[in-house]
């Protein structure tokens, strides 16, 4: 059992309470606006029976052979509104992303920062540091050379030109990001990591570069890996917040962003694990099974990106994580404002982009064209009642423009789109 390091303060039922009385007095039976949709009183609240016939329309029409399922959950009513084919577990692809990522969230933060940092061991007297430089690199996974470049002009105060003793690299990843276990090779490039990702050496060249582009004199000889030594003093720090990561990650469904995100859920549970990647697949497990809920048999994780084609979720099991997120406000806002629109941005720009459907929908992709066609969309939209949906469709084992063509058919009819609501 993977011990959780949140939510287990005394106070903390006390102030759910607390909070549930506050929300209580405070309802007065009106509509109160959130972000991304209208919360109603889940108690006087229905379900739309003429969204649950178009719903019904759209199962029962003829479509291309393959595996097809959906699931159409209404967060306002807080009640079920369709489901087809819902439990069948299907390659999710890149809609595994939304799994690591609300586990990242939620074991994390929301407000959770990468740290990269310069410290000195010694005393600088005129422009020389008499003593050791260190590097202190973390697991920032958009750092690159020119970040370095960044990094080391963020010194200049110090005016530091000469270095007496060693540059001290003290980093969480010495060795290079490596493929995982059944990834088709062509389908990560590995030059996209960040450069804490890359190995060591490539780390050491990228910030003794930076040095001597900045004017320090260091030698190749100085560059060694070593700990931060007790007593050093902070130079530089550098924070990357975690929803720049989840936008690439969800916008633009970045696997290595996915992947990086895996490594910092490994690192976190247990710091000196052999293999992050393999301590954050099982807590993705564990979230999805003791947290979600979700213990179908059938459903099965093996990464954090999606590109293995033996990921299995199924369209219950991914509206589910979607509801676990809009339960928690701070979740609920990250995915809101870092998950494709449709028609205007992410792996949805060009999707849905007609008036009736553009901005309305706020979806996870998940393609892949291996070994045949896997395509799904799991996500929120808006319907014409006001109500707020959490919906997931997915498709294998066809066409991915078909199953393109059924994911826009469904959210048309989610929203009431002139032709999806005929």
């Amino acid at each position: 059992m993977i011990n959780q390091k949140i939510h287990n303060k005394p106070y903390f039922k006390i102030f759910v309470l607390f909070l549930t009385v506050a929300l209580m007095c405070g309802c007065g039976g009106k509509k109160k606006e959130v972000k991304g949709g209208t919360k109603q009183d889940t108690v006087k609240a229905v379900v739309d029976t003429a969204l649950q016939s178009r719903l019904d329309r759209f199962a029962k029409k003829p479509r291309m052979k393959g595996r097809f399922g959906f699931y159409v959950y209404d967060l306002t009513a807080n009640k079920p509104v369709y489901a087809f084919n819902e439990k069948e577990a299907q390659p999710s692809a890149s809609c595994l992303k939304l799994l690591s990522g609300v586990a990242g969230c939620y074991l994390l933060g929301t407000r959770y920062e990468w740290k990269t940092e310069i410290y000195r061991h010694g005393k600088v007297i005129g422009d020389t540091l008499h003593g050791d430089l260190i590097f202190k690199g973390g697991l920032d996974p958009q750092l690159t050379p020119q970040g370095m470049i960044t990094l080391v002009e963020m010194m200049k105060k110090q005016h530091i030109k000469c270095v007496t003793g060693k540059v001290i690299f003290d980093l969480v990843l010495t060795d290079p990001v490596k493929t995982e276990a059944h990834w088709y090779p062509w389908d990560l490039s590995f030059s996209h990591y960040g450069i804490l990702y890359k190995g060591a050496p490539k780390v050491q060249k990228a910030f003794a570069d930076a040095l001597r582009r900045d004017g320090t004199q260091v030698a190749d000889s100085q560059l060694i890996a070593g700990q931060l030594p007790k007593g050093s003093v902070r130079m530089v720090r550098f924070r990357r917040p975690l929803s720049l990561v989840l936008r690439r990650m969800w916008k633009n469904s970045s696997n290595t962003q996915a992947t990086s995100l895996l490594y910092t859920i490994g690192h976190a549970l247990e710091p000196n694990a052999v293999s992050y990647p393999g301590v954050g697949v099982k807590y993705e497990r564990y979230f999805l099974r003791d947290i979600v809920k979700e213990r179908d048999a059938g459903l099965m994780v093996h990464d954090g990106c999606g590109l293995c084609t033996y990921n299995h979720l199924s369209p219950y099991a991914l509206t589910s994580i979607l509801k676990f997120a809009y339960s928690r406000k701070d979740i609920f806002r990250m995915l809101w404002i870092c998950l494709p629109v449709s028609g205007i941005d992410g792996t949805l720009r060009s999707e849905m982009a007609s008036p009736e459907l553009r901005g309305k929908v706020h979806a996870k992709t998940g393609t892949l064209s291996h070994p045949y066609g896997i395509s799904s969309l799991a996500g929120y939209c808006q319907a014409d009642n006001g109500h707020l949906l959490a919906f997931s469709i997915m498709d294998s084992d066809m066409s991915v423009l078909d199953a393109r063509v059924l994911q826009r058919d469904l959210c048309r009819a989610l929203v009431n789109a002139k032709k999806g609501g005929r």
